[in-house]
């Protein structure tokens, strides 16, 4: 654990819903993983961190097997636990998974959209935009989650949604390491509302390749941020 562990202790909140300690821990371990405090490559140290979140260390090691199969730690054998690397290869790979699952979930969304969706889809891009305008990263995650899922939720799949979710959470820790080379708000903006506006009118086509470019876009620009190549061409674009 880093020696500024006990931010990690403030981002479990007790009075919370979750049920168990594992549950708890999980919670604390994966907000620090998805926010930076605990970065890539960082060991693990189970007593150490059983110590920080005052539990013992069975809940910990619980919460860490639940991390493994989402991604976002490297848990093997006879070797040290560490929070996952970042790297140029994984980035591209959680965006072919993201490009295969994510069009798929608004053209179907797509199909039968409603009117209450389109009003917390709305209302997400309004809290996107004030966070941004307030300069509150926090707040900014928040609303772009909630309006992507809002989009998905529609596609009535809790097969995809079981997919995306995973996948969603290892992008984010690409975008928010590169924070700085970020893409234009509006442009985003405009492509937010571009994807929302066809599913309003129900055109499945124009939903799933907006969202396909909305994509790619993001994941070219992270994968240039790291030194490498545009992993993907827009020619021959599907969706």
């Amino acid at each position: 654990m880093k020696s500024d562990a006990p931010t990690v202790q403030a981002l479990w909140a007790p009075s919370g819903g979750h049920r168990t300690l594992a549950e708890k821990a999980y919670a604390a371990l994966h907000d620090a993983i998805l926010s930076g405090r605990l970065a890539p490559g960082e060991r693990l140290r189970i007593e150490q961190l059983a110590e920080t979140l005052d539990m013992s260390p069975m809940p910990i090691r619980e919460a860490i097997r639940r991390l493994d199969a989402a991604g976002l730690v490297e848990l093997a054998p006879h070797k040290a636990t560490r929070v996952a690397e970042l790297s140029l290869a994984d980035l591209t790979e959680v965006y072919q998974a993201r490009l295969a699952l994510e069009p798929l979930a608004v053209r179907l969304a797509a199909e039968g959209f409603t009117a209450e969706a389109a009003s917390d889809a709305t209302a997400s891009l309004g809290r996107y935009v004030e966070a941004y305008e307030q300069n509150d990263p926090p707040a900014i995650w928040a609303a772009h989650t909630d309006f992507h899922f809002t989009l998905y939720r529609q596609a009535g799949s809790r097969w995809l949604l079981r997919l995306i979710t995973p996948i969603w959470e290892s992008s984010e820790r690409y975008r928010r390491a590169s924070i700085h080379v970020e893409r234009n708000r509006a442009e985003r903006q405009s492509e937010h509302e571009a994807i929302l506006a066809a599913c309003v009118e129900r055109d499945p086509d124009r939903a799933a390749r907006g969202m396909w470019s909305h994509l790619a876009l993001t994941a070219n620009l992270l994968a240039r941020a790291m030194g490498g190549s545009e992993p993907f061409s827009f020619e021959g674009e599907e969706g």
